[in-house]
């Protein structure tokens, strides 16, 4: 029933194997290592590749990994035990081979891998021919609910009450009487005073005259009206602005008769000298986000000293921190599951805290726990050091890009082969889409290259307006007369309510057309839960084929994350007709600076897709644009 079982080093030497098939299984293998292994995935014990399922174990004493696939039709209960025991057995020839000094010698393990598979199969089968008994009654939990633990202990009661009347916390008194008057209900009050029945008095009499309509409003306590409802309303002026509301002003905000026929935009803007020294400052790589918190580590250094090293004093006194109440966890030679949980407990709350979702900071733990469990630890290193080195290096390994991240590169490489390199932008409404397509815009064109933006955003109201504005002053920061006569951006647009689709294909082929490098396709946004735009969405980037699909999410996003991009990418799936459809191939991480330190919600998109962070949006201008550092978010998560 078993198609392969193969044990293998972390290292990659493979020590057995067995084979039931004829195929080659190299593949469904190199997929689990490259997926789940290697991903820090260590919560997930199964892995389907095509038609086969496969389950592995980790052998942390001895580094070694047992794996085993057969057939996802197949449902075979006793693979877990199996596995268990084939441990077991392997390891104990495994270290008597060590100890022996016979390591790089041939392992003949074939005859108790076939003496551990039937005893397996057999009882397997035994307790299928066997009917499951139900549990009798003494056996379940109602049988332990005795008549006596039902009934209520007076006694008892009396004297929680008497306890409560000691500390002060007296039974509340019950509600006074209440007189019916005329269908109504008035309290009478309860003590009996003068002041009591005057007052009782006094209501009973305003009550009467509103019922009967009799004397003047201002005898039963409402407040006289203001001179100014006395007046004479007016009608409602118009609302006068601070920048508009004259002729002038709508002139120069009239931008109607200035389109040309290829939807590009004339005119000169007005730019103040901060705007006009952006020019120049992004040109090359993008400057690291780390650099961010490193300026702001130095300014706090130098203005604050005293008080940092009055925190650190505090902090050392008290054990505050996430690991310094865990000192005691040190001198262990193996490490174990009750060990590591108040160790793994406390970290996964503080990854929360740190806004990584919920359940990637559950899968992460166990990941890491799974990893650990049973390594043997030197004399000096301690179960709290090691857990927390083991969550750094799992931090760093998935937020490094798997693949070469280098749009200049590609860009240049497309324009050598005469066509445009497309980017499509998709997203949730309000994440800032057409804001950070603006900033990447800035960014290449600042690099020397040309630029279309594609106005697919066919459906929010102002969405072609917004692009417009934003290619007039990319326009006049960069003008042709810079340029050699050549405009750098571009806006195609064709208006409301059309195909998306089908303007995306028409800017790509009028940028290929007029040798333009770069097409910016902004589409509107939607979410995640609607299957039409979805459809829409996936239908945009099966007809175009863009070379990079950008996923835009907030990074104050924090458990919803992981609902968006999951279904983003399923929607790609599931509604496109390709064999192997496009899904989203980088994530751009906006409003980071509206974070301070929380920078979970990098972890959780990374983590969710296994793409990494292409670019990292941080303020509102063109140059807030900046490249994702691993070391510095890894730290920032940590501390």
């Amino acid at each position: 029933m078993l198609d392969l079982f193969t044990i293998f080093s972390k290292g990659g030497i493979v020590l057995w194997y067995f084979q039931g098939v004829n195929q080659v299984l190299t593949e469904p293998v190199n997929a689990l290592i490259k997926t789940v292994i290697l991903q820090e995935r260590g919560s997930v014990s199964s892995f389907q590749h095509g038609s086969l399922t496969l389950e592995y174990k980790l052998d942390n004493e001895f580094e070694l990994i047992f794996v085993v696939a057969y057939q996802k039709i197949l449902q075979l209960s006793y693979i877990d035990k199996f596995i268990d025991d084939v441990r077991r057995e392997f390891r104990d020839k495994y270290a008597q081979d060590l100890r022996d000094g016979n390591v790089m010698r041939d392992f003949d393990f074939t005859e108790e891998f076939q003496r551990l598979l039937k005893k397996a199969e057999a009882s397997a089968k035994n307790q299928a021919k066997q009917p499951r008994q139900m549990r009798t009654f003494e056996e379940s939990q109602k049988s332990q609910k005795s008549v006596a633990s039902l009934k209520v202990d007076k006694k008892k009661e009396k004297e929680k009450e008497n306890v409560g009347k000691k500390k002060g916390k007296a039974p509340p008194e019950p509600a006074p009487p209440a007189a019916v008057i005329n269908g109504g209900t008035v309290n009478t009050g309860g003590g009996g005073g003068g002041e009591g029945q005057d007052t009782i008095q006094r209501n009973r009499e305003e009550f009467f005259k509103k019922m009967t309509g009799k004397g003047s409003k201002k005898n039963i306590g409402t407040s006289p009206k203001p001179e100014k409802e006395k007046e004479k309303k007016k009608g409602k002026a118009p609302t006068k602005w601070a920048h508009g509301g004259s002729s002038k002003d709508a002139k120069i905000l009239d931008f109607s008769g200035d389109k040309e026929s290829n939807g590009t935009m004339a005119g000169e803007e007005d730019l103040g000298d901060t705007e006009r020294a952006w020019v120049g400052s992004m040109s090359g790589e993008l400057k690291s986000v780390g650099d961010l918190y490193e300026e702001e580590e130095e300014e706090e250094e130098e203005d604050d000293d005293e008080e940092e090293i009055q925190q650190k004093d505090s902090k050392k006194s008290s054990g505050f921190g996430v690991f310094n109440m865990f000192k005691g966890l040190v001198g262990q030679k193996t490490v174990t599951a009750e060990a590591m949980a108040p160790v793994l407990d406390k970290m996964k709350d503080h990854l929360i805290g740190k806004n990584v979702a919920a359940d990637i900071a559950d899968q992460l733990c166990t990941s890491v726990a799974t990893k650990l469990e049973g390594r043997v630890l030197g004399t000096f290193s301690g179960v709290t050091s090691t857990i927390r080195q083991a969550i750094r290096d799992s931090l760093v390994q998935i937020l490094t890009p798997k693949r070469r991240i280098d749009i200049l590169r590609d860009v240049m490489e497309a324009k050598s082969q005469n066509r445009p390199y497309t980017i499509t932008f998709c997203g949730v409404n309000g994440v800032g889409k057409s804001t950070n397509l603006a900033k990447i815009c800035f960014w290449l064109v600042e690099n020397g290259f040309r630029v279309l933006i594609a106005a697919c955003d066919t459906f929010r109201a102002g969405a072609v307006e917004q692009l417009r504005t934003h290619a007039r002053r990319m326009a006049a920061l960069h003008p042709p007369e810079h340029h050699s006569g050549v405009k750098m951006v571009q806006l195609y647009e064709k208006g409301y309510g059309k195909d998306a689709a089908g303007i995306a294909m028409e800017a790509i082929n009028f940028a290929r057309e007029q040798r333009i490098d770069v097409v910016l396709v902004d589409t509107a946004g939607r979410m995640q839960d609607n299957e039409p735009l979805m459809r829409a969405l996936s239908k945009l980037i099966k007809v175009n084929q863009p070379e990079l699909v950008l996923f835009v999410g907030e990074a104050l996003v924090g458990n919803d994350s992981v609902d968006q991009l999951t279904k983003f990418n399923q929607a790609l799936a599931d509604f496109s007709s390709m064999e192997n459809p496009r899904l989203i191939d980088g994530i751009l991480l906006t409003k980071f600076d509206t974070i301070d330190d929380k920078v979970g919600a990098a972890i959780s998109m990374t983590y969710t897709t296994g793409q990494p962070v292409v670019f990292v949006g941080t303020g509102q201008t063109y140059t807030d644009l900046k490249a994702l550092n691993v070391q510095a978010v890894v730290n920032a998560l940590l501390k």
